[in-house]
């Protein structure tokens, strides 16, 4: 059954919110430190933890998104930062952040269904969370696994219970590259047989230079004779 005409114009509202914070949160949190923050996912626990009233400091209910953001000074450092913004106010705080290296599994609960559930483990964290949507969950997955394959090195985190489009990003890449590949062996071929051509036909000119010099040459010898 589908959306009802509110119930799209809700969605679109909530999707509209959703890339507004996303790009606040870019310039405040991240611009300042001279990183680039790749990705973003809007999310709540699936468990709550019990966080004593003074560790909010008083402040109330909360929006949490999980970012990923990249240094643009050299060499490049990645890193997972936990971001809050607090009901009442228009601005975020960054709150708990790992180095992309801490990350050692991710864990996208179901392989066969679309789901916003997810885990994350650190290397002294866990956190079990619930995106705002499953197809958010999927971007910020795709994002993060081609983020890992890129400026991981040694130990990459164990992506598990993940749907396969979630990886397909990675393959993406690799059939582009494979593309361009195939384009120049291509080009290189039609070079290489181009250049053949014009090396038959540079042989083919040179024969019919030596014919005709030897014509010239036979031509005047017979007219010497008959001359004589």
């Amino acid at each position: 059954m589908g959306l009802s005409a509110g119930e799209n114009s809700l969605c679109a509202l909530l999707s509209y919110s959703t890339m507004s914070a996303k790009s606040a949160i870019s310039k405040e949190i991240f611009a300042p430190l001279d990183e680039r923050m790749l990705g973003a996912v809007q999310v709540k626990r699936r468990t709550k933890k019990k966080i004593p009233f003074l560790a909010t400091g008083g402040q109330g209910e909360y929006l949490t998104y999980i970012c990923l953001s990249v240094t643009n000074k050299k060499p490049t450092q990645a890193s997972i930062t936990k971001v809050k913004q607090f009901e009442g106010s228009t601005s975020f705080v960054r709150r708990s952040q790992w180095m992309l290296e801490q990350l050692r599994q991710v864990n996208g609960i179901d392989p066969n269904r679309d789901s916003a559930e997810f885990d994350l483990l650190f290397e002294n964290a866990f956190d079990q969370w619930v995106a705002s949507t499953a197809s958010e969950k999927c971007t910020f997955f795709q994002i993060l696994h081609h983020t890992c394959q890129r400026y991981l090195t040694d130990r990459k985190p164990e992506f598990i219970n993940c749907q396969s489009k979630i990886m397909g990003g990675n393959s993406i890449l690799h059939s582009a590259a494979d593309s361009v590949t195939s384009a120049v062996q291509k080009a290189s071929q039609a070079l290489n047989e181009r250049g053949e051509r014009l090396g038959r036909a540079e042989e083919k000119t040179e024969d019919m230079k030596n014919s005709a010099q030897q014509f010239a040459e036979t031509a005047h010898k017979l007219a010497m004779k008959h001359k004589c």
